[in-house]
């Protein structure tokens, strides 16, 4: 961060919420995919009587929906470069004082507040669901203090490695819709190691949680400048003329 302004990126970061305020169709992928991830465990959690619950007390399917943070901001990290490209806003932004570091960031920021946030909410509301309308049991067999805690650390983390692939990709698309389908197919390695673990297909433990997020921790940070890297001035600009 040394030699990066904190105001420009905050500049950056209002500018990126500012549009998907006028987005219309923004705000409602960022409102579908979360309540189809939370329609499953929240079926799953009403529907297991009493005497079932003893049977998940070593399930993990709160981990499901951990897919929320890797879908979402790949969708709105996609459309960071392309959809600028495509509406001639990108050449002028382009023109400005701003390195590309803080540029990258300033976007990748914009995407995971309101990401990490909404997935925040959505995991709030179903605890509460299966906290008020759960057979007696089964809250305290489902809802682990350990998955709670993973929900908490590794929402920000897969969030963020969402947006850098995506971002990487708007880098180089030249089409909004192409650019979302592939973030999203890039995001289904994240989604399946943390449906595996839901499941019980990977046994959760400490050493494997520690990996996973120093892994990840890692891999955001190499992928910021790698990002950076790909955002290339001239091609960019040539390819807005184009």
């Amino acid at each position: 961060m040394r030699g990066l302004s904190r105001r420009r990126i905050r500049t950056i970061i209002a500018k990126e919420l500012q549009m998907y305020r006028r987005t219309g169709s923004i705000v409602v992928t960022m409102s579908i995919i979360p309540l189809v991830f939370l329609i499953q465990p929240v079926v799953s959690a009403l529907t297991t009587s009493s005497a079932a619950a003893v049977s998940i007390r070593h399930h993990h399917e709160l981990l499901y929906m951990l897919a929320i943070p890797a879908l979402v901001p790949s969708m709105l990290a996609a459309y960071a470069v392309v959809g600028e490209r495509q509406q001639g806003t990108l050449e002028p932004l382009l023109t400005t004082p701003l390195r590309r570091e803080e540029l990258i960031l300033g976007k990748a920021l914009a995407v995971l507040v309101p990401a990490v946030v909404l997935s925040y909410l959505i995991f709030a509301v179903f605890l509460a669901i299966v906290g008020i309308f759960a057979h007696p049991g089964v809250p305290s067999a489902l809802i682990h203090g350990s998955d709670v805690l993973a929900q908490v650390i590794f929402t920000p983390l897969i969030a963020a490695w969402s947006i850098w692939i995506a971002m990487a990709i708007s880098t180089r698309a030249t089409d909004i819709r192409v650019a979302q389908q592939l973030s999203v197919l890039a995001s289904l390695p994240t989604i399946a190691v943390t449906t595996l673990i839901a499941f019980n297909v990977l046994h959760p433990s400490l050493r494997l949680a520690a990996s996973l997020g120093i892994g990840l921790l890692v891999l955001n940070r190499v992928a910021w400048r790698l990002v950076s890297m790909l955002f290339d001035r001239e091609r960019l600009i040539v390819g807005t003329r184009t």
